[in-house]
């Protein structure tokens, strides 16, 4: 059967719809589609290398699970694509581990939503994203890396995120982050954050360094990590 889209905003659209079975449980599937990649993502016009601008994906997954239309207080995580870790396996961070956290965290609370935003690389893109690597393989940190390539510490921005609550009607959210400027950001945009829900993976050897940097720099609420000695962070 046909589903008509329905515009939104201005900024996006609702496109189509489907039940998927996960392995975490059974997900109402839903597809939005922006007009522009600057609704995903802000950077600036003139990036490294030559690269005159960045064509993001502009279409964004709302993963649902229970009746969520109208409700309060559900648990929300607003994830950013991890093509890296996501797909390819990548061990540098914990992107892999928070989506499949979140996905069954929600179907264990019997309710929630998962929103999947195409920025890539905290909103910088996977070219610059692997750039970055490079520069952190030299023992720089992913802050210090960004700032070299002339990047923003971190380009994300979350009217999507708003405009998918809005759809669903989604009165208020328990954010599941453990990052607090995310908070700030959605609060700011007109949501109400009732709470959060800590996402905490353990890292792994190659991953210890990232969370101290996102932990002692970018104010993410991360304990000592991990119950294996030899990867906690002094």
């Amino acid at each position: 059967m046909h589903v008509p889209q329905r515009v939104i905003r201005p900024q996006l659209t609702w496109v189509v719809e489907s039940q998927v079975p996960t392995k975490h449980g059974l997900m109402a599937m839903n597809i939005f589609r922006a007009q522009s990649a600057h609704d995903a993502a802000h950077i600036p016009t003139e990036l490294p290398h030559g690269t005159a601008s960045l064509d993001l994906p502009l279409e964004h997954v709302a993963m649902v699970h229970g009746d969520i239309q109208g409700r309060e207080a559900i648990a929300v995580r607003i994830h950013s694509e991890c093509m890296t870790s996501e797909v390819f396996g990548s061990l540098r961070c914990d992107c892999k581990e928070q989506l499949d956290y979140s996905l069954s965290e929600i179907v264990r609370r019997g309710c929630g939503m998962v929103m999947y935003l195409r920025q890539e690389g905290r909103g910088i893109g996977l070219a610059n994203k692997i750039r970055a690597y490079n520069l952190q393989a030299m023992g720089h940190d992913t802050v210090d890396a960004n700032r070299m390539l002339g990047l923003p510490d971190d380009a994300r921005r979350y009217e999507v995120a708003r405009e998918m609550l809005r759809h669903f009607g989604v009165r208020s959210v328990r954010l599941m982050t453990n990052n607090p400027e995310k908070v700030t950001a959605i609060e700011s945009l007109g949501v109400e954050v009732v709470g959060t829900i800590p996402v905490l993976i353990d890292p792994n050897q190659h991953s210890r360094a990232y969370l101290e940097t996102k932990r002692d720099r970018m104010s993410h609420a991360l304990p000592q990590f991990g119950r294996d000695p030899s990867l906690r962070s002094g």
